[in-house]
């Protein structure tokens, strides 16, 4: 009987492994444009890790046991417990502010379903212990800056933005109880999915007076999608403007770095998790028919819950699953074609030890190369040179040996020349 694969989790052929190092190749650059240091945890955690957190809840969504030393611990599901507990242990050692990212493998056992599997990579960036918007806007940049480098525009992605604290201030104005806060918030987060909008924010009001009048000036909150309108909002509320400076000067700085047209001001992002105090953010594919590709925002009291370390925090998690999508429906985003520098071709037998000296001088020169493993036709040589996207094919066949050169043809062309052997490197690096 064929073992298959578990449910939720991915088999990665050539093809679909050269996206996946493409993706991460992104995330990398663009780290490191942005003088992020990569840092990693154990895949296998305790459980309390993760329970500590999100509470017993959290149990049933994760693949956890008991190992064998009677330790209960889970896959990890995701990363910032784990950079909590790493910061926490050297706290005072670390430079602030402290810019890191991961490339964690992340495991939940959850419903399958588009853009959501059981397991996914994803890439973590934060910085922790600066409070100022303009790590905010950091971050949100460099979630940008990975769509550009990847080759996709401001026409495929956008990046949706908004602040708890103003939403807070305007839902408390609107009449909101502050013991309805956290509900509303809820409510608000399933303002695009969920059909009897209006019922679910009235039912959240369970303190709140006059709940029904209320959710309808709650929905018109959520509804504002620019800054325009937020601002002359904000202005005839009281604490308004105050509430609203951390998120405007992220704008602004966003605008300042070119980064403008992917912005777009949506009090619906909430970010269902309750530990976001400040900016969140989410980032779509322009059309949205995708999850979002990443989502984050302002975290300042997670790491004195997590680490005991008070330090404020703001970061992202970008996956690679909804990434992979969106990039696999645009011909310009995808993974750049396997391109070999040169199939090695031996005309005879005896020019195969020629072939070999070659192949191991051109791969020490950094070009990728590859030869045929057995005797065949070169017919059949230049056939599998083609198929392996081969730039050019270099044949050296017994004439050749004697002067000391070879024959370069381009695979696209199909021209020749002859090159002495002492320059082929040069010739194929176009030098």
């Amino acid at each position: 009987m064929q073992v298959k694969a578990l449910p939720g989790f991915r088999e990665f052929y050539p093809e679909e492994t050269a996206l996946r190092n493409h993706i991460f190749s992104a995330w990398r650059t663009v780290a490191a444009r942005y003088a992020f240091e990569e840092y990693d945890g154990p895949p296998l955690e305790p459980l309390e890790l993760y329970t500590q957190k999100s509470g017993n809840e959290i149990v049933g969504q994760l693949y956890e046991f008991t190992d064998k030393g009677e330790r209960r611990v889970a896959l990890r599901p995701e990363m910032t417990p784990t950079l909590a507990r790493m910061v926490a242990a050297q706290a005072q050692a670390l430079k602030k502010p402290i810019r890191w990212f991961a490339i964690p493998q992340l495991f939940r056992y959850e419903r399958q379903q588009r853009g959501r599997l059981r397991e996914h990579f994803q890439l973590n960036m934060d910085v922790i212990g600066e409070p100022g918007p303009l790590a905010d806007a950091e971050v949100i940049a460099a979630a940008i800056d990975i769509q550009r480098t990847l080759g996709l525009t401001a026409a495929d992605v956008r990046v949706r933005v908004s602040d708890r604290r103003v939403l807070q201030c305007l839902l408390l104005n609107a009449g909101v109880a502050e013991a309805d806060l956290a509900a509303t918030y809820g409510a608000v987060d399933k303002i695009e999915r969920a059909p009897r909008i209006e019922e679910i924010v009235a039912e959240a009001l369970v303190h709140t007076a006059s709940p029904g009048p209320v959710a309808a000036r709650v929905l018109e909150i959520a509804r504002l999608r620019d800054r325009g309108s937020l601002e002359r909002v904000l202005s005839a509320t009281r604490g308004g403007p105050e509430a609203a400076e951390g998120l405007f000067s992220c704008l602004d700085a966003l605008q300042a770095m070119g980064l403008g047209e992917f912005l777009e001001v949506d009090l619906s992002i909430v970010r269902g998790l309750a530990y976001y105090t400040g900016i969140v953010f989410e980032l779509f594919d322009a059309q949205r028919t995708l999850r979002a590709i990443c989502g984050g925002g302002r975290y300042d009291g997670l790491l004195k819950a997590l680490g005991g370390v008070d330090l404020p925090a703001v970061g992202f998690g970008m996956g690679d699953v909804v990434l992979g999508e969106l990039l696999k429906s645009r011909p310009v985003g995808g993974a750049p074609p396997r391109m070999l520098d040169a199939f090695l071709v031996a005309v005879t037998m005896e020019d195969q030890g020629a072939v070999l000296a070659l192949a191991h001088a051109l791969r020490d020169q950094g070009l990728s190369v590859e030869f045929a493993l057995k005797e065949q036709a070169v017919a059949r040589q230049l056939k599998i040179a083609a198929s392996r996207t081969a730039q050019r094919a270099v044949v050296i066949g017994p004439e050749e040996r004697k002067q000391g050169v070879v024959v370069v043809r381009d695979m696209g062309t199909g021209t020749e020349e002859r090159v002495a052997l002492a320059s082929v490197a040069d010739h194929l690096a176009g030098t």
